[in-house]
């Protein structure tokens, strides 16, 4: 292995693992039939973390829409919510998964309980509320 070869698979390595992190370390992942009874229950909120731009090609039906640029940045939109939502789990998700695992963690490490339900589609595929915005 030359080391153009070495340097090669050492930056797939750690691209993967920025990919794949959210996933493994974001907690919890959940089944939309799971998600949508705790919501349903009342034990959960659905947060749909993915920019306003975003949201034009809908959202869940349920879901607050807080993007995860904010969570990140001034929070402005996170505080009030999180301050509202002490005691729910707060079910997470984007288009794939990788912001709403991100967002999981972050959460996570300041300790609310959180899962990933991983991209929209998941939601949509089963046939849960949708709305546009």
């Amino acid at each position: 292995m030359t080391l153009y070869h070495l340097i090669l698979s050492l930056v797939a390595c750690i691209v993967a693992f920025v990919l794949v992190r959210p996933l493994l370390f974001a907690g919890l992942r959940i089944a939309p039939a799971v998600a949508q009874q705790k919501i349903q229950a009342g034990e959960a909120v659905l947060v749909d973390v993915r920019e306003p731009s975003e949201w034009r090609t809908g959202v869940a039906g349920p879901a607050v829409l807080l993007p995860a640029s904010d969570l990140l940045g001034e929070r402005r939109k996170w505080k009030p919510f999180l301050a509202a939502n002490k005691d729910k789990e707060l079910i997470l998700y984007c288009a794939s998964g990788i912001r709403s695992g991100n967002a999981a963690m972050i959460l996570r490490k300041e300790g609310r309980k959180t899962a990933n339900l991983g991209g929209l589609g998941r939601w949509r595929d089963l046939g849960l509320p949708m709305r546009k915005v």
